[in-house]
């Protein structure tokens, strides 16, 4: 799982190599990457509007 959170990430940025993104595929679901992916969305939406919030405050 650690290696998902850590290509998610990497993608993120736009820091992911072609081959490390071509052996992730081959090797792991691509349904974990969904997952995580639109976990970590999630968790920076809400971090944005968190700090909005309190920007606000």
């Amino acid at each position: 799982m650690l290696k998902v959170i850590r290509s998610v990430l990497a993608a993120f940025f736009g820091v992911q190599s072609e081959a490390n993104r071509q052996q992730d595929f081959q090797s792991i679901s691509p349904w974990k990457f969904i997952v995580v992916g639109i976990f970590m969305t999630l968790v920076f939406v809400f971090l944005v509007g968190f700090v909005a919030w309190l920007a606000a405050n």
